[in-house]
């Protein structure tokens, strides 16, 4: 017995799909072919629609959606959104059994039904079940299990342990156990790599590689999609489309891709000027008339008959000439491009100029119970640090006791700097029926959003300041939740995960933002990305021992 060839299974077919919530299109006659053994991540700004297509080929989308198109998609599916749906009242051993469940049914069904063979209908029960099986190599299921939960650092936590007392990252590397288990012949990921470490991560790539079935997945994690996609499908795409041919698919991971959209965009901005350049040819061309010809000058008396035999062969050569302009300028702007839209761009410094040197924060024998010990850092003023370490190690904790949101148990912290902003990586609003723009305005105070309105930044397109907080998407409310934070413009910047949820467009110039500001800014973060091209200092924390 073996497990399935790509050949043997099906794949994900998704034609003209439209979402519609209310008056607005969130995907507009989509198309999306994933073939077995194909990993393509979907990429696009914040709001484009990518978690919005995965939630439609599950069925999963609210009632009030207006969707129309087709979509195929294997029985056998699996989606690992941003928050695992496990019910906090669930256990890890509870977590675990249901992934295994159907395997070992599977298998008892196999062995019983092995020996009534002989009956059709019987036969053709074994065989659904045995194909179901092998899909899945059901046999080794409940050593996966066991394995997967070592691999993830999950065999430490007691089985009877409540999924609601688990962090973030112990609960996607338990969603993550419990795909590892099940191996479907679908699978669908939002954002995976959040709040996972680099083994956790390394596991996952290493999964998705194996896996023979459909692979579709969004995420900001940009070695991510160089190691695992095939390819990548871009719901924003630039006017001559991500293959140069007003396609959205690129076949490669993101590194090529980012400089083939860059190329792909200066063509359509060359190719927009040059045929303004051609249009007002054409437009110039017809506006000709007989006056152009021979301006000022009449015929003289004896040339009367001849001027005007000439004259109204000009007037026919002329009007041709105005014909063929005015036909060819239809053409022209009947095909032409549309103007290259401003890209949303990143408008501001993240920090205040420095104001002098010194000593910014200063911490010794700092202890957090159960989630932080760091015997002793030093902040000067103008440092860029970037913390790093395993889940659970204290990076957000850290950055809490820094902004004065979480009081340390033990030790001695020192902070001195006079405006200290937090980017946390679940931003809280206290009102979600807000607007994006009345929630900036509530939590900078008036006279600063006046002075450093939302729009200047450049972090929310202006069509969403209107819309309520709750109908923002994850990106969106980490744009605005970027926003408050750098309003102010502060002498301390604490940034946790700040690549988390947002466009990779966008959080390249956030990178490059934080290696230029002049003021102290403190990262923790798990993006290899950021991580190998850090230029700063650099902390790495380790679990605390209690």
């Amino acid at each position: 017995m073996s497990a399935p060839t790509t050949a043997s299974l099906a794949p994900l077919v998704v034609r003209d799909l439209t979402v519609v919530f209310g008056r607005r299109t969130v995907l507009d006659g989509i198309d999306l072919l994933a073939q077995p053994g194909r990993r393509i991540g979907l990429i696009g700004e914040n709001g484009a629609g990518k978690s919005t297509l995965l939630r439609a080929v599950t069925g999963d989308l609210p009632a009030t959606a207006q969707v129309t198109g087709t979509i195929e998609r294997p029985a056998d599916l699996a989606f690992l959104t941003q928050e695992p749906p496990f019910a906090d009242r669930d256990t890890i051993a509870d977590v675990l059994a249901s992934a295994l469940r159907p395997l070992r049914e599977a298998v008892a069904k196999v062995e019983t039904l092995a020996d009534r063979l002989d009956d059709p209908a019987t036969a053709e029960e074994y065989a659904a079940a045995l194909e179901l099986a092998l899909a899945h190599d059901a046999w080794d299921a409940d050593r996966r299990a066991l394995l997967a939960a070592e691999q993830l650092g999950l065999d430490h936590l007691p089985q009877d342990r409540r999924v609601g007392t688990l962090s973030g990252g112990q609960r996607t590397r338990l969603a993550l156990a419990t795909l590892m288990t099940r191996r479907p012949q679908c699978l669908l990921l939002d954002e995976p790599t959040n709040h996972l470490d680099d083994e956790a991560v390394a596991l996952l790539v290493s999964f998705l590689r194996d896996l023979p079935g459909v692979v579709v997945l969004t995420s900001h994690d940009r070695v991510l999609l160089d190691e695992v996609c095939t390819d990548l499908v871009d719901l924003d795409p630039v006017g001559l489309g991500t293959d140069g041919r007003g396609g959205r698919r690129y076949g490669g991971g993101w590194t090529a891709y980012a400089e083939a959209r860059a190329a792909a965009r200066r063509r359509w901005q060359d190719t927009y000027a040059q045929q303004q350049e051609e249009l007002e040819r054409l437009r110039e061309a017809a506006r000709i008339d007989q006056s152009a010809v021979a301006p000022g000058r009449g015929p003289r008396d004896n040339d009367k008959f001849i001027h005007a035999f000439k004259g109204a062969n000009v007037d026919r050569a002329l009007a041709r000439r105005k014909r063929d302009a005015e036909r060819r300028l239809e053409e022209a702007e009947r095909s032409q491009v549309p103007r290259p839209p401003a890209p949303l761009r990143l408008a501001t410094g993240l920090t205040a100029p420095v104001s002098g040197t010194g000593r910014v924060a200063t911490v010794r024998d700092l202890t957090v119970t159960g989630r932080l010990r760091l015997p002793v850092l030093d902040l000067d003023s103008g440092t860029h640090l970037l913390v790093t370490g395993a889940n659970g190690t204290g990076k957000s904790t850290l950055l809490g006791v820094l902004s004065g949101r979480i009081e340390p148990t033990t030790g001695e912290v020192q902070v001195g700097a006079r405006r200290i902003a937090e980017l946390t990586q679940d931003p809280h609003f206290p009102d979600l029926t807000a607007s994006a723009l009345a929630t900036y305005d509530e939590a900078v105070g008036a006279e600063l959003a006046a002075r450093r309105p939302l729009r200047g930044l450049g972090l929310l397109h202006p069509r969403e300041h209107a819309k309520p907080v709750v109908l923002l998407s994850v990106g969106q409310r980490r744009r605005l939740a970027l926003a408050i934070a750098v309003a102010t413009e502060p002498d301390l910047l604490l940034l946790d995960e700040p690549t988390n949820h947002l466009s990779l467009a966008l959080v390249t110039e956030l990178e490059e933002a934080i290696g230029a500001s002049p003021g102290t800014v403190v990262v923790a973060s798990h993006d290899r990305w950021l991580r190998r091209r850090w230029a700063g200092g650099e902390v790495r924390l380790h679990a605390p021992c209690n």
